[in-house]
């Protein structure tokens, strides 16, 4: 089985999130995924975007910790680390998401 590279909770750097945050398809992704709380598939966040161009911002917020993507078969599961996130940086998450909301 593929294993895919996550940062630890003690690697994730906040201004990381920011950046991953500051992109409207990802900032989707993450309300998509923080209003479903529970893990989706690739295919289940449906966007209008090529696979390609889902892949990368996928990427993109795994690398900044933001997204814990697990293989269970052939399905990607893709899962918000909320928790985590929100112990090492209190509030912020919640924040956007909040913010998100109202727009």
């Amino acid at each position: 089985m593929r294993q895919i590279k996550h940062p630890t909770i003690d690697q994730v750097e906040l201004t990381d999130i920011m950046y991953a945050l500051a992109d409207p398809t990802r900032l989707e992704i993450v309300t998509l995924l923080a209003k479903a709380g529970r893990k989706m598939t690739c295919g289940e966040i449906d966007l209008n975007r090529p696979k390609s161009s889902m892949s990368h911002h996928f990427k993109i917020l795994r690398s900044a910790g933001l997204v814990e993507t697990l293989i269970e078969g052939t399905e990607h599961m893709n899962s918000l680390r909320l928790e985590e996130i929100e112990q090492k940086y209190p509030g912020v998450l919640n924040a956007v998401l909040k913010a998100t909301a109202k727009s």
